[in-house]
């Protein structure tokens, strides 16, 4: 379990690490993961659609280790190799000032990124129904959401196979480092339609 004391600024560390799925071990990151993850983030393939790429090792440390990355990072490892990494920032609503304090924390946003060398074999989508699970079972929210560029086919139809919805397109709003301006989507699900899903599913 992570040794954080301040929960509000790292929600994951009131939670048990590691989580175990059929394949994955899921688990906190640390800085020692680095080079493990330079692996597959060098990756020209890899960075294309991410919010950054870093310029080598060194770089991609000094991202991988600021406070606010360690808190939101997590792992995942296939036989003991970490092949991919999750990402989950627990985050406020919208809400007026009369009720602020209720939308506080209410909510997270989730990205991923897996080894391609992995890629077809259903781990991403087998790590991130397991974050769902984390965020609507053990941080209990009742929203979580996530963001991509809309030519990023893949990602979008993880979200799909996710159960998450479509809730947004917008037009020409995100600047692509090579595309220039282009389309962004958002998905979304609540703990009440995630609920559902999981009946459904094991009906």
């Amino acid at each position: 379990m992570t040794t954080s004391t301040d929960p509000a600024a790292d929600p994951l560390s009131g939670l048990t690490w590691p989580v175990t799925t059929e394949r994955l071990t899921l688990r906190r990151v640390s800085p020692e993961d680095a080079e493990a993850m330079w692996e597959y983030r060098r990756l020209p393939e890899v960075s294309y659609w991410l919010t950054f790429a870093p310029r080598d090792l060194d770089d991609w440390r000094e991202r991988l280790t600021t406070p606010e990355r360690l808190a939101t990072s997590l792992v995942a490892e296939l036989d003991g190799r970490v092949v991919g990494d999750l990402y989950v920032r627990v985050e406020d609503a919208w809400a007026q000032r009369e009720v602020a304090d209720q939308a506080r924390g209410v909510q997270a946003e989730l990205g991923w990124v897996f080894h391609p060398a992995v890629g077809g074999r259903g781990y991403a989508t087998e790590g991130c129904r397991e974050l769902l699970r984390v965020c609507f079972e053990e941080l209990k929210l009742r929203r979580v959401c996530a963001n991509a560029f809309a030519d990023n086919e893949a990602s979008w139809r993880l979200m799909e196979r996710l159960g998450m919805r479509r809730e947004q397109h917008t037009v020409r709003e995100s600047l692509h480092r090579e595309l220039g301006w282009i389309d962004g989507i958002g998905y979304a699900l609540l703990a009440d339609e995630w609920q559902r899903g999981r009946g459904t599913a094991s009906g």
